[in-house]
């Protein structure tokens, strides 16, 4: 099921039915993390520099080295804050736009279903929201465990590959469920939409491949919850109904 549904996942990425909200979610991801990135080094700006210029007074010009070492390390130290926030953000813009994606690939490659319930804006927006703050603590205690020797990126590929597998499913699920199925459809088939959160996470880890995240989980999520809604009793059929 993984591999049939991270394959179509793929093709869906480029696919002339899904063009329109390729070009929102890469525009909006854009932006976003634009957004960010300034916000992240205007705060630097603001907390870091002082300290340095504290810690180190007066620096002679034989030691200017010393400023050029501490601004590449600024560098990194942006541009890895800036990777642990792809996460978040990919799940605030997937929850704006997977109805848009899975609307598109029910009416292609499932015709003969019912079409799924889109989810009101106002509840898209606060299921985000609630997974934002959720996503980013897990990001804080994956970095802490990068820390730790012998554990190291694998943190970062379990605690997103939960989080973000666990999320996804659920957006999917509950087109067609309610919260508290899709919530109980996912523990009961837990080790595959984990398997399949892993294999977002590795696509999260791909640079620049990565801000195409939401369309790639969203489609993936769509097919997954597609494949196991029909090994499930008529549970399913009862509520395309709704």
């Amino acid at each position: 099921m993984i591999f049939d549904a991270t394959r179509l996942a793929l093709t869906n990425i480029l696919s002339p039915a899904t063009r329109s909200v390729f070009w929102k979610v890469l525009g909006l991801t854009l932006l976003v993390l634009a957004g960010l990135w300034v916000a992240i080094r205007q705060l630097f700006i603001y907390l870091a520099l002082p300290w340095i210029d504290t810690l180190l007074p007066g620096i002679p010009d034989w030691a200017g080295w010393l400023g050029f070492v501490f601004a590449i390390l600024a560098g990194i130290g942006l541009a890895l804050a800036l990777a642990l926030l792809i996460a978040p953000v990919t799940a605030i813009i997937a929850g704006l736009f997977l109805d848009d994606v899975a609307e598109v690939l029910e009416k292609r490659d499932y015709p003969q279903d019912a079409p799924g319930r889109a989810m009101p804006m106002g509840e898209a927006i606060w299921a985000s929201l609630k997974f934002f703050g959720v996503i980013i603590l897990g990001n804080l205690i994956a970095l802490l465990l990068l820390l730790v020797p012998g554990v190291n990126l694998i943190a970062f590929f379990l605690v997103n590959g939960y989080l973000l597998g666990r999320e996804f499913f659920e957006f999917a699920a509950m087109r067609f469920r309610t919260p508290d199925e899709a919530r109980q459809l996912r523990a009961k088939h837990a080790a595959t939409v984990f398997t399949a959160g892993l294999v977002i996470a590795l696509f999260l880890a791909i640079p620049f491949v990565n801000l195409l995240t939401p369309l790639f989980a969203a489609s993936l999520m769509v097919h997954l919850h597609k494949s196991i809604s029909m090994r499930e009793p008529p549970l399913v059929t009862q509520q395309l109904g709704r």
